[in-house]
């Protein structure tokens, strides 16, 4: 039996997929028959649950499924599984330019080397698809605006709790982070809490979530999407930390009756 290494089942993960340019209905993602040569349940779930059941399910577009997906990988360093969802990604409808924004943005959320290794995954799927470099980085739009009176809280609670003991990163929270990361134009005010609650979940991070969650459902986010965000993130972040993030979720949709 042959080896296989994490690239190489990410690569083969989607070899079924049909170029979206045929304008042909696309068959669901399968994993290699190397996969079930060396794990025959583990395929059975691929193709039967996750593709053929979870990502169906009619709470979340299969755009924002590639979104949030994307996010909990570069979340988790698992780089060798984003040719793959990049590519689905697209197909799916996200744009090269919101590609793009996702990957900065995480580099707040989840650190600076996981978007770099992030870039140079969708560096490759661009080139393979001769996307031009104005679909990656068009023309910036106005930036978006946040509510005022939502943002002279924030900005209060962040230099109450933060700017005491680290000023500068109050100062970078304040100034960057939100003044100016989050009012960029190239991902929606709902993309970018999609984003950030999946990057915070993938991480384990269940303190940051209630401010993110309440945030992400000012932002357009229904409850019914919230809870299937969790469940989809099951399967890319693993059952524990979907566990850990419910009764945040109990939490926040209890305050907001």
């Amino acid at each position: 039996m042959k080896l296989l290494t994490a690239t190489t089942f990410a690569t083969l993960l989607f070899a079924a997929a049909v170029d979206a340019d045929q304008g042909l209905p696309r068959p669901d993602p399968k994993p290699s028959p190397d996969v079930l040569e060396v794990t025959p349940q583990l395929y059975k779930y691929t193709t039967e649950l996750l593709f053929g059941e979870v990502w169906k399910h009619a709470e979340l577009a299969p755009r924002d499924r590639s979104l949030i997906t994307l996010s909990a990988l570069i979340a988790s360093g698992q780089i060798p599984q984003l040719t793959g969802h990049i590519k689905l990604g697209l197909d799916n409808g996200l744009k090269p330019s919101e590609i793009s924004a996702l990957i900065t943005h995480l580099a707040f959320y989840s650190g600076w080397p996981n978007a770099m290794s992030a870039a140079g995954v969708a560096k490759q799927v661009f080139s393979e698809r001769n996307i031009p470099a104005d679909q990656i980085s068009p023309p910036t739009g106005a930036p978006l605006t946040l509510d005022p009176e939502s943002e002279v809280k924030r900005r209060a609670a962040v230099e109450a709790g933060v700017g005491g003991v680290a000023p500068e990163l109050a100062h970078y929270t304040n100034e960057v982070l939100f003044g100016d990361l989050w009012r960029q134009s190239n991902l929606s005010a709902r993309d970018r809490s999609l984003v950030t609650v999946a990057a915070l979940i993938a991480q384990g991070q269940a303190a940051q979530l209630p401010f993110h969650l309440n945030r992400a459902m000012n932002n357009g986010l229904s409850q019914a999407q919230a809870a299937e965000v969790v469940t989809h993130l099951a399967f890319y972040a693993g059952w524990p930390k979907a566990m850990s993030a419910v009764p945040v979720l109990k939490d926040v949709f209890a305050s907001r009756q």
